[in-house]
């Protein structure tokens, strides 16, 4: 155990130099599970991969946008201000403000919406319309 603790800290660590040298993004991705726990994930990409940082269980935080920017502040100072060029989130009012909160105090980098999100419920949307026009033609 203690083996494979000094080789994710290596690995890990082989990470932290390339976001130095090169830059990277944050991630973010927020989920509810059955019984209502909300779970916010964090992940840091560059060139070298995608790294699963933490997890911060948020079932008893308000996700105000000042909540959301504070997680989002604290997740930039730990991979280091210098070496964040962005960070992705979730489009949800909320994360939006956070996001223009985060770019504000933070100059150097940009907040970008996750264009799956928006992807996602625009196919939704047009599933429904073709549902509605399908049933609006089967009925005449």
């Amino acid at each position: 155990m203690k083996e494979e603790v000094t080789n994710t800290s290596l690995a890990l660590q082989s990470h932290r130099d390339e976001w130095k040298k090169m830059g990277c993004t944050i991630m973010t991705d927020g989920w509810t599970d059955k019984k209502r726990k909300t779970i916010i994930n964090f992940l840091v990409n560059s060139p070298k991969g995608t790294v699963f940082l933490k997890s911060i269980d948020a079932s008893a935080i308000s996700k105000t946008a000042e909540k959301v920017f504070e997680m989002m502040d604290d997740i930039v100072e730990e991979v280091g201000e210098d070496n964040v060029i962005q960070v992705v989130t979730d489009n949800a009012t909320n994360y939006k403000a956070a996001g223009q909160m985060l770019m504000t105090k933070r100059k150097k980098l940009f907040w970008t919406p996750c264009a799956a999100h928006g992807v996602k419920k625009r196919y939704f949307m047009y599933l429904f319309v073709e549902m509605v026009i399908l049933k609006f033609k089967t009925k005449n």
